[in-house]
C-alpha cells in the first residue's frame, strides 16, 4: 500500500502548497510565468495586496520605548520574529523603521481573515 504524497493530499483538499514558510508574508501567492523576447521563460511571485489596517482586528496596543525593534516586537507578540510584517500591516508602514519610532503606538491586530474579539 503506498502512501499519498503531500501534493497529492493538498488537490485532494483544495488547498495549494506554497513555496514560502507558513510565516512568510508571500504565503498562499501564486506565481505566474512570462515569457521574455528572448524566449526565456521567467517565473514571478503575483502581486501581494496590503490589507487595510481597519479590516484587521486588533488584540493590543504598544508603546514603542527607545531602541526597540520591530522583529523583537514581533518574538514578543507574535511569538516569532520574521512576523513583523504583520505589524507593519496592522499599522499601515510599508518599511519596518516606520514604526521603530519611541512614543509610536503599534496596533497588534490578528491576521486578515481571522475573526476576534477587538481589544479582548
Amino acid at each position: 500500500m503506498s502512501t499519498p504524497s503531500l501534493q497529492a493530499l493538498l488537490q485532494f483538499t483544495g488547498l495549494k502548497a506554497s513555496l514560502f514558510p507558513a510565516n512568510s508574508r508571500y504565503n498562499g501567492i501564486d506565481t505566474a510565468t512570462f515569457l521574455a523576447p528572448d524566449g526565456q521563460t521567467i517565473v514571478y511571485v503575483r502581486r501581494r495586496f496590503v490589507p487595510a489596517p481597519d479590516r484587521l482586528t486588533p488584540i493590543q496596543e504598544h508603546s514603542v520605548k527607545q531602541g526597540e525593534r520591530l522583529d523583537n516586537l514581533a518574538a514578543q507578540f507574535l511569538g516569532d520574529p520574521e512576523l513583523y510584517w504583520r505589524l507593519c500591516d496592522a499599522n499601515g508602514a510599508m518599511r519596518p523603521e516606520e514604526l521603530e519610532q519611541p512614543g509610536l503606538t503599534l496596533k497588534i491586530a490578528l491576521p486578515q481573515g481571522l475573526p476576534g474579539t477587538p481589544n479582548a
